[in-house]
């Protein structure tokens, strides 16, 4: 009997990546939940949507009565939790809701597994907003948590509430904290596909010789440790088949700033570009010429902004063998032209 894998934040981008890992590795079973709605949007699972392992499933995490009927019906020998609200700037909109679903959610989760399912092997994804405040880089997984947004609250304790169960209830339950990580599923409220979808846009734009709008950013500064979400289900793997439960951090032990991504992603498109002047009057402009691509609007600035995120992932490359397979050049490479295919698409279908 193939062992089953259920998946939460299946439509979301860990989850979908996470299940194409698994269908690729492993002959196991794997359930892909979402919450039921009238109009879900399916478009990250269109590459294992129709395979014959693969099921589609429905709860929430936060009805507990839908989880632990889930559990029960499908008996999963591992549990890998990706739902969540993981917009931090939404976290300021709505953090009782964020909270319900990031913390709560977690705790929902693991009284299902002890509850009905207690040698199921749980993973908890962590996010490196658990930081916050910085008190030195790289960070390790001994820097003390610090958030500065709702959601890095909710994270804090989703790990906090993974370790108690785990020392209290013998389960196999792990807290891995993930460093930014994006790519071509990525939500296009985050700032990365943000930046590249108006890449793309700005792009055909300029190949017809029309106006366009400039890139409107936040806080072009910010220091961030980016890898590939797809290079991070290996090691979320790993972490679930350790002979005993442990928690790392995973990252690609480099950083960018924002400014670097929007100067990558231009120089990709075909686009070369500098940056100019200071604060609120930041420009990229293409280069030799005044046209502005991409500008500083303080209507972008979040409160309590997380200057740096610098993560160090040494521990599971020299324990487990994880390493990443993507650069960060590899990465925005990959979205810029995810989105220039699709923004042509959209400029020549009738």
């Amino acid at each position: 009997m193939p062992k089953r894998v259920l998946v939460t934040g299946v439509t979301g981008q860990d989850g979908p990546n996470m299940v194409d890992y698994l269908l690729r590795e492993t002959d196991y079973l794997i359930y892909g939940m979402t919450r039921r709605s009238s109009n879900i949007n399916l478009s990250n699972c269109s590459s294992f949507i129709d395979d014959e392992r693969f099921q589609l499933v429905y709860a929430d995490l936060t009805d507990g009565g839908s989880l632990d009927r889930l559990v029960q019906e499908i008996q999963p020998d591992y549990f890998i939790n990706f739902a969540a609200n993981s917009f931090v700037g939404c976290s300021w909109d709505m953090p009782e809701h964020v909270l319900d679903t990031n913390a709560l959610g977690t705790l929902r989760c693991l009284e299902s597994i002890r509850r009905f399912q207690p040698k199921c092997r749980f993973y908890s994804a962590g996010s490196s907003e658990e930081m916050g405040d910085v008190d030195y880089s790289p960070q390790d997984k001994a820097h003390p948590p610090k958030p500065r947004s709702p959601y890095g609250v909710s994270k804090v304790a989703s790990r906090f509430i993974t370790k108690v169960y785990r020392e209290s209830y013998d389960i196999f339950a792990v807290h891995g904290i993930l460093f930014n990580h994006e790519g071509i599923r990525r939500g296009e409220e985050f700032v990365t596909r943000k930046i590249t979808k108006s890449v793309a846009r700005i792009k055909c734009a300029l190949d017809r010789d029309e106006s366009f709008q400039p890139l409107q950013l936040g806080n072009v500064d910010s220091i961030r440790d980016w890898s590939d979400s797809e290079d991070f289900m290996a090691g979320v793997w790993l972490m679930l088949n350790q002979e005993t439960p442990k928690e790392y951090i995973l990252s690609s032990n480099e950083t960018h700033t924002v400014k670097e991504f929007v100067s990558l992603a231009f120089q990709e498109a075909g686009i070369p570009g500098l940056w100019s002047g200071e604060g609120l009057d930041e420009k990229f402009r293409i280069y030799e010429e005044n046209k502005i691509l991409a500008e500083v609007n303080e209507e972008f600035y979040r409160p309590g902004e997380v200057d740096i995120l610098h993560g160090d992932s040494t521990p599971i490359r020299e324990e487990l063998g994880w390493s990443p397979q993507f650069s960060f050049q590899d990465l925005v490479k990959r979205m810029v032209d995810n989105d220039l295919e699709i923004a042509k698409k959209r400029t020549f279908s009738p």
